[in-house]
């Protein structure tokens, strides 16, 4: 059986402005039962800690679901502010949500 893969995919910044929407489609993953949680970094531009706090708590909702969290994508600026903080440990991190897609596959 195939697992149940929701993308989230953001744009922009991922600051707190958009981080209270961000934390409503967690909400809303959870109650629509999703295993895995893909969130796509193609389109964000900044993330400041606001939207780190927002992605950390996430993680811990989510692995309270039993659902797991992984992101794909990230662009420079976040990468750093992930390895400043060491959140590069915590997330599993993706190049692209092709390469998470091959991964997924291999496991079925």
């Amino acid at each position: 059986m195939r697992e149940q893969v929701k993308v989230i995919k953001l744009s922009g910044n991922l600051n707190a402005t958009t981080s209270q929407e961000f934390r409503q489609n967690i909400t809303d993953v959870i109650e629509n039962g999703a295993k895995i949680v893909l969130v796509d970094f193609k389109d964000v531009t900044f993330m400041d800690s606001s939207g780190l706090g927002a992605l950390v708590l996430a993680f811990k909702t989510l692995r309270a679901a039993d659902t797991k969290l992984v992101l794909c994508s990230i662009n420079e600026q976040v990468r750093i502010l992930f390895e400043l903080t060491n959140m590069d440990k915590v997330f599993e991190i993706f190049p692209s949500q092709d390469a998470f897609n091959q991964v997924l596959l291999s496991k079925t």
